[in-house]
């Protein structure tokens, strides 16, 4: 009940931002609004008549470089204005945003401690988490590319057109690449304290392996700190269920910040965007499907409709995490051994995000698309596997992904204030996000069980 509640009052708050961000727009940005129009348009104006000036050093070259700074400075005072008015809305979602990122590192850390070290030895461990890697690697691979090519093909951001922030003459585009070096120091943590601190998921997954493995080698004296860790990770949970509270808030500010900046207009292009989202979803569904078919053949249909009412779970809650004792519950049903679902299962929720993987291609690209710029098919294949690296780890709560998100397009000289575009509607697009997210741990969980020869029909 509680959960069907917090489902409506986040769609009552879009709502409710809606509105009051219509009733802002036009009561008091509007004026702001056109202020900044007219000063772009004086600035483009400005540039143009710079460029017929072939004297560099005449009063009227030195005049219309005047006239620009001065124009400039009006365009940038009332940006400042204008998210000095949005400040207390923004604020709600910050606050959001900031709790879940509180819950991320000792949840992974506690749910992946006592996976680990219920499977034992460390061949047991190798040769289990090799081949959960290699599907886990495959999944991330292709949602990646297929939110790539769906994005490139339906281009939802050209309808946007946005200005580049501070900024009116163009971008260069500088193509990042992760050295060998840059890769070790983003894997092996030099103190678990500081990975903890800084939200270096991978490196508290790496910790995680490690001491997982620790404590299973110690036998009974190690029991002690499964219970325990065990009992944290509930606790967690709970925490996360009383942060999820306060998402309804958020999504009251995101939604009215952006319609209150942007006006009623947005949501059209929103509305297209969540739905080539979608349809992108239902492909990857039908692809995660197919591929547990071949290992399952027809008992992946079994599976799907075991954890349905699961899936239902996370969409409604957008979290899935949420949905984590009853897939576990069901994995059993269906015939998984215990072991291996603990192991695989929390693995899965920091390296197995596969409704998540697509939507970082597809929202990447769209911000990028949104504010005109061009990047090569060089490029966006490098951006895929920056996304493929530092995704890893990112855990299923809300709104991780921005924050991937946001530390990839910066390598790409994306703005980052592009993210406003999405804040306002990420609670729906989590819904989707967290649904793929199920199907995809859950069938990564039976395939491995089925390769070890650890179901039972």
């Amino acid at each position: 009940m509680h959960r069907s509640k917090l489902t409506l009052y986040i769609f009552a708050a879009l709502i409710v931002g809606v509105i009051t961000g219509y009733l802002y727009n036009k009561h008091v940005i509007n004026d702001i609004n056109n202020n900044i129009a007219a000063a772009e348009t004086a600035v483009k104006s400005i540039d143009a008549s710079l460029a017929k000036v072939t004297d560099t050093t005449s009063s009227a070259y030195h005049d219309l470089k005047t006239q620009r700074a001065e124009q400039s400075a009006i365009r940038k005072a009332n940006d400042v204005l204008r998210d000095n008015k949005l400040v207390g809305f923004n604020i709600l979602s910050d606050i959001f945003l900031r709790l879940i990122k509180m819950i991320v590192a000792p949840l992974v850390f506690t749910t992946l401690v006592v996976g680990v070290a219920k499977v034992g030895d460390i061949k047991s461990v190798g040769r289990i988490g090799g081949k959960t890697l290699l599907w886990f690697l495959s999944a991330t691979l292709v949602s990646l590319l297929l939110g790539m090519v769906l994005v490139n093909l339906f281009e939802p951001g050209k309808a946007m057109q946005l200005p580049l922030p501070d900024s009116h003459i163009g971008t260069g585009i500088q193509k990042t690449a992760l050295s060998l070096r840059d890769f070790i120091n983003h894997v092996f943590p030099k103190s678990f304290i500081e990975a903890m601190a800084t939200n270096e998921i991978l490196q508290i997954v790496v910790f995680s392996l490690f001491f997982g493995v620790g404590t299973a080698a110690i036998g009974e004296k190690g029991e002690v700190v499964i219970k325990a860790m065990d009992a944290i990770a509930h606790v967690i949970l709970k925490v996360t269920g009383y942060v999820m509270n306060v998402a309804p808030l958020a999504v009251f500010g995101a939604i009215t910040a952006i319609i209150a900046k942007q006006g009623l207009g947005i949501l059209s292009t929103y509305a297209i965007f969540i739905g080539e989202f979608y349809f992108g979803l239902l492909l990857l569904w039908l692809v995660i499907i197919m591929a547990g078919y071949v290992v399952l053949n027809k008992r992946v249909f079994t599976l799907v409709g075991r954890i349905k009412d699961a899936m239902l779970v996370a969409f409604s809650t957008s979290t899935s995490e949420a949905a984590y004792p009853r897939v576990l519950m069901e994995l059993e049903r269906f015939g998984c051994n215990n072991k291996i679902v603990s192991f695989v299962l929390p693995l899965g929720y920091s390296f197995n995000l596969d409704g998540s993987m697509m939507y970082m291609t597809f929202a990447s690209l769209f911000l990028a698309q949104s504010y005109g710029i061009e990047l090569s098919f060089q490029q966006q294949l490098s951006m895929l596997l920056v996304l493929m690296l530092t995704s890893k780890g990112i855990a299923g709560v809300p709104r991780a992904s921005l924050v991937v998100i946001a530390g990839t397009i910066a390598m790409f000289d994306i703005p980052e204030a592009g993210l406003a575009l999405l804040i306002g509607i990420d609670p729906l697009l989590d819904m989707g996000r967290s649904a793929t997210n199920v199907l995809g741990n859950a069938m990564a969980t039976a395939v491995v069980s089925k390769w070890e020869g650890e179901i039972d029909n």
